[in-house]
């Protein structure tokens, strides 16, 4: 009888080492050294990103921190007609940056990324920094305006064109929380160890 409660034992403490993986969000999301200090790799990601696409690291990931709270295979909640009857998602949304399928797709296409996983907080960071630096070039968004990056980034290049976010007052609300974010990580990077 001990040999088996060893054994079970043995079993739940595998068990409770796999549920609590790294994968799931960091703790102290508000700082971004914080962040990196318990994500060493996410901090290499997104420098690296930084580096290929000229894009600010504080705001892809305040970007991230908006979209996902830095969860990796969140989706949109589902749908249901009368509370019960499943319509399914609002959008094909997935992971870390909320990428929509077809943009994820014009991401892999351009980039050359075909093996690129959303749920990946590296080729998430990577997609973010792609993004914002084609929103610089087609809608001449300034690399730091982290408010209109994060209209352009929820509404499309062209939604953001039109204006339509103009009448979204929650959508405005949105891009302010990332701006203000943008900025808190901006002054945390200049403290965070090496």
């Amino acid at each position: 009888m001990t040999l088996r409660v060893f054994y079970v034992a043995v079993v739940l403490a595998a068990l409770g080492s796999c549920s609590s993986t790294p994968d799931g969000p960091p703790r102290a999301q508000d700082d971004i050294c914080a962040i990196f200090a318990e994500r060493p790799t996410w901090r290499n990601a997104a420098q690296k990103a930084a580096l290929r696409w000229n894009t600010p690291v504080e705001l892809k990931m305040a970007i991230i921190w908006r979209e996902s709270s830095f969860r990796a295979a969140v989706r949109p909640p589902r749908r249901y007609a009368l509370g019960i009857v499943p319509l399914g998602r609002p959008s094909s949304a997935l992971g870390y940056a909320q990428a929509i399928d077809g943009t994820w797709d014009w991401y892999q296409d351009e980039t050359g990324q075909s093996s690129a996983d959303r749920t990946e907080f590296a080729d998430a960071v990577d997609f973010v920094g792609w993004y914002v630096a084609k929103t610089e070039r087609v809608n001449s968004v300034g690399r730091y305006d982290a408010f209109n990056h994060y209209l352009a980034y929820h509404e499309g290049h062209a939604g953001h064109r039109r204006g339509g976010w103009q009448q979204k007052s929650w959508l405005k609300r949105a891009a302010s929380q990332v701006a203000e974010q943008t900025a808190r990580y901006r002054g945390q990077l200049s403290r965070c160890p090496v």
